[in-house]
C-alpha cells in the first residue's frame, strides 16, 4: 500500500509519497508566503496554504504506482488559525513567530501568570502562542474573535480541510491550555490568562488512540485522493521530526535546523519547576518531548546572507568555511527575532549583536561568526535539556552543509547523525500513521524498520575544547548585552536559561 505524508511548514509545504517498504516514491514542495504587514507581525493566508497543500498532494498522487490508502498530516505549531462555523477563515493565520503580543506576555511575566501557567502546562508562553494571540485580538480585533468558532493550528486547519472535522492533536494542545500531567484542558489556565470566554473555541482534543478519520468527498475531489482514504492527524512538526529521526526512546536527542532551531530530548517525565522551553506530548505512548524551539534560527542565516550580499545560505556556508579558526575575534549574538527569544531562556526584548570587529576581520570571518553564533544556541539548549544524550540527530535544510554539520559536532561535542530521506518530518507523520492504523505494532519497531542513517560526524576533541571556551565567551557577551535589550522600555527580562 502506498501512503502520503503532508508536512505543512512555515515557508514550505512538503508532501511525500511512500511505498509500503518506506521508500520515498515522490516528493512535492510548494513555497508559502509569510506576510509581515506591520513590524513584528507574521501571518499567512489560510486559503493559500490549503491550496498549496492540495496542489502538492495532487502532484504526488498522480505519480504513485497505486492509489494511497492513507494520508498523515503534520505542520508548524502554535499560532492562531481561526475559522467560523462553516470552517472558513475569519482572517489571516497569526503564526508562531508573530511578536505583536509582546505587551501581553510582559504583563503575564510581571504578574506571575507565566510562572504559574508553566507549572500546569510545562511550557513557557511566548508571543506566538494561541493564548497571547487571543489576548491581543480580544483587545485590538474583538469582532474577529466573536466571528470565530474554532481555534486551530496549521495541522488542525489542514485536517479540517481534509475531513471537515475541527480537531487538535495533544502535542499542539499541550501549550498553552492543557494540563500536561492530566492531558486535558485546564480551567485554571483559562482563568490565569483571562480568557475564560475563549474556551468555546477549542476543538476536539485527539489523543494517541483517536488519530484516524476518513477523507471528505470535497477534499478527495480537490486532492485526487480516493474516497475512503484514512486521514491521520499526527503530532506537530517538532514531534513528527523527532519520530522521523528515530528519536522515540528516552534520552535520545534531535535538533531541527529550520526557521526555528528546535533542540529536543525524549523523556518519560514532566518537570515543571524550570520555567524555560516547552514540554509537549510526543505522540508516542508515555513519552514527552522536552523541547527548546528558538525564535532565532534559519531566519538569522537568511539575514546574514542578505547582509553580506550573497544569494543563498549555501553561499553563506561556503564563505564561512573560509573564515579563520578564531573568526579574527568576531563574535555574534543571534537574537534577531522581533519577538526576542524563548529558548533556552525567555526574553521578548532580546536582541542580537556583532562584536570584536577589527580591520583584520574579513567577510569570511563575519560569515563564520554568524554561523557559530547560531550554533552556540544549539549547545545552549542541550545544556538546559534533561539528561546527557550520547548523540544528536540533525534534520532540516541545514544538513546539506557539510561544514555546518562538522561545526555542530565540534561545538556540542556529540556525534551528529543525519537521517536518510528527503523530509524527516513527513516520515515521522507517516510512521505515526502506520502505528495509528495498525500497520506497525509500535513506534520502536516502526523506527527500527524504516529509519536509516545517511551520515555521521564525529566531534574533534581539540575543537570541542576550543569551542567550550568560546561558549563561555558567548554566555558572557550575552550577559553584557542584556542591559541594552530593554531600550528604556522597562519591560522585564527573565533569562532562566543554561548558564545565563
Amino acid at each position: 500500500m502506498t501512503a502520503i505524508a503532508i508536512d505543512a511548514g512555515t515557508t514550505t509545504i512538503k508532501v511525500v509519497g511512500y511505498g509500503d517498504d518506506g521508500q520515498e516514491l515522490a516528493v512535492s514542495r510548494r513555497p508559502t508566503e509569510v506576510r509581515r504587514p506591520h513590524p513584528g507581525w507574521a501571518e499567512q493566508d489560510m486559503t493559500e496554504v490549503w491550496a498549496a497543500v492540495a496542489e502538492a498532494v495532487r502532484e504526488v498522487v498522480a505519480v504513485l504506482p497505486e492509489a494511497p490508502g492513507m494520508v498523515a498530516v503534520t505542520a508548524q505549531g502554535d499560532g492562531a488559525w481561526l475559522v467560523d462555523g462553516q470552517g472558513r477563515p475569519t482572517g489571516p493565520a497569526v503564526l508562531w513567530n508573530d511578536g505583536r503580543a509582546t505587551a501581553q506576555i510582559a504583563a503575564w511575566e510581571r504578574d506571575g501568570v507565566a510562572q504559574e501557567a508553566f507549572r500546569i502546562c510545562g511550557s513557557r508562553v511566548s508571543t506566538g502562542m494561541p493564548n497571547a494571540v487571543l489576548a491581543w485580538l480580544r483587545e485590538h480585533d474583538p469582532d474577529r474573535v466573536a466571528r470565530s468558532s474554532h481555534l486551530l493550528t496549521c495541522g488542525g486547519w489542514v485536517h479540517l480541510k481534509l475531513t471537515g472535522e475541527p480537531a487538535v492533536d495533544e502535542s499542539d494542545a499541550s501549550a498553552p491550555f492543557m494540563d500536561i500531567r492530566r492531558r486535558d484542558w485546564s480551567d485554571r489556565l483559562f482563568e490565569l490568562y483571562g480568557l475564560e470566554g475563549a474556551r468555546r473555541l477549542l476543538p476536539e482534543l485527539r489523543d494517541d488512540d483517536h488519530r484516524v478519520t476518513t477523507i471528505s468527498a470535497s477534499a478527495a475531489a480537490e486532492t485526487g485522493l480516493p474516497a475512503g482514504t484514512q486521514v491521520v492527524l499526527a503530532p506537530y512538526d517538532i514531534c513528527a521530526t523527532a519520530i522521523g529521526a528515530g528519536a522515540v526512546t528516552v534520552g535520545q536527542a534531535c535538533c531541527i535546523l529550520g526557521t526555528t532551531l528546535a533542540t529536543e530530548v525524549i523523556t518519560d517525565t514532566v518537570v515543571t519547576d524550570e520555567p524555560v522551553g516547552i514540554t509537549v506530548t510526543l505522540g508516542v505512548p508515555d513519552r514527552y518531548l522536552r523541547a527548546f524551539p528558538t525564535m532565532s534560527g534559519g531566519d538569522v542565516l537568511d539575514w546574514g546572507t542578505r547582509m553580506l550580499g550573497l544569494t543563498s545560505v549555501t553561499d553563506l556556508m561556503s564563505l564561512a568555511a573560509q573564515g579563520s579558526r578564531n573568526t579574527a575575534g568576531v563574535r555574534f549574538i543571534p537574537y534577531l527575532s522581533p519577538a526576542g527569544e524563548r529558548a533556552p531562556f525567555f526574553d521578548p526584548t532580546a536582541r542580537g549583536s556583532l562584536s570584536g570587529l577589527s580591520l583584520e576581520a574579513g567577510r569570511e570571518d563575519m560569515a563564520r561568526a554568524l554561523v557559530e553564533g547560531v550554533t552556540m544556541t544549539i549547545r545552549d539548549c542541550l545544556t538546559a535539556a534533561p539528561g546527557s544524550p550520547e548523540s544528536l540527530a540533525l534534520c532540516g535544510g541545514g544538513t546539506r552543509s557539510d561544514f555546518w554539520m562538522r561545526l555542530i559536532a565540534d561545538v556540542t561535542g556529540l556525534p551528529v547523525t543525519i537521517p536518510a530521506g528527503a523530509e524527516v518530518g513527513a516520515r515521522g507523520a507517516w510512521l505515526t500513521g502506520l502505528v495509528a492504523t495498525g500497520r506497525e505494532p509500535n513506534f520502536r519497531t516502526a523506527a527500527a524498520r524504516h529509519v536509516e542513517t545517511a551520515a555521521t560526524y564525529q566531534p574533534d576533541p581539540e575543537e570541542f575544547a576550543a569551542f567550550s571556551e568560546r561558549y563561555a565567551d558567548f554566555l558572557h557577551l550575552r550577559e553584557l548585552n542584556q542591559p541594552l535589550w530593554t531600550g528604556g522600555s522597562g519591560q522585564p527580562r527573565s533569562t532562566g536559561g543554561a548558564g545565563a
